[in-house]
């Protein structure tokens, strides 16, 4: 058995008795091949929950702190998360990004699924922000399709992302594969980067029924 297997089998029934996941249009997303799922972050047990309610592993990208922490809870935290799909990358400086861009365009040609937040960053507010254009380039560059997805309620079980979440009931919603053969070849037109990353962004907010903000989730931050 996978540890991804043991994680699911052992904490997906804890999991399912705290927050008591309601998953709708699962079916959307591919049995097989490379597939993004797109989705809206609101706080940090996003990361925990996308995870087990699939029946693929999702592989995404983390922060490395997630997986350098000391003592038991550092060690079990780095086993979870590692477990579960995440690939550790320091997204700091100047080639943070760029790693992150080929890590999932790895993921992806190994025909496997591969989970993204375009915001960047969790919501500050529980609004939905504007969507950075590397799940455009993902898409473009590998020809996979972009399931997009919605966490509804995970904000209100752990505020602000912090602390240990309360119980409650959280849903996941999951829409119709989008494909966008039509732009090949044009992974490097910022216009055509812009209109495919907020056409997911567009359907994420349908998803989640979130207020849509036109600036970048951390430039709201910065504000603050």
């Amino acid at each position: 058995m996978s540890r991804f297997a043991l994680i699911k089998a052992v904490l997906g029934p804890i999991m399912r008795l705290m927050f008591r996941p309601q998953v709708e249009g699962a079916e959307h997303i591919p049995g097989d091949g490379p597939v993004i799922l797109a989705g809206n972050h609101l706080t940090f047990i996003d990361s925990m929950i996308l995870p087990l309610v699939c029946d693929r592993q999702v592989f995404f990208i983390g922060k490395d702190e997630y997986v350098t922490g000391k003592g038991f809870k550092g060690r079990l935290m780095a086993w979870f998360f590692t477990g579960v799909g995440m690939i550790p990358v320091d997204r700091d400086g100047g080639r943070g990004g760029v790693a992150a861009l080929m890590t999932g365009r790895r993921v992806l040609e190994e025909g496997r699924v591969f989970g993204i937040y375009p915001e960047g960053t969790r919501s500050p507010d529980g609004r939905l922000y504007r969507g950075r254009t590397g799940i455009a380039r993902l898409t473009l560059m590998t020809g996979a399709p972009v399931v997009p997805f919605a966490m509804i309620g995970t904000d209100k079980l752990q505020p602000g992302g912090a602390g240990l979440p309360r119980p409650g009931k959280v849903t996941v919603r999951f829409g119709e594969a989008m494909e966008f053969s039509r732009y090949e070849g044009m992974d490097r037109d910022r216009y055509v980067l812009r209109a495919v990353t907020d056409s997911v962004m567009a359907e994420v907010m349908r998803l989640s029924g979130q207020e849509y903000v036109d600036m970048y989730a951390s430039k709201a931050k910065e504000a603050a």
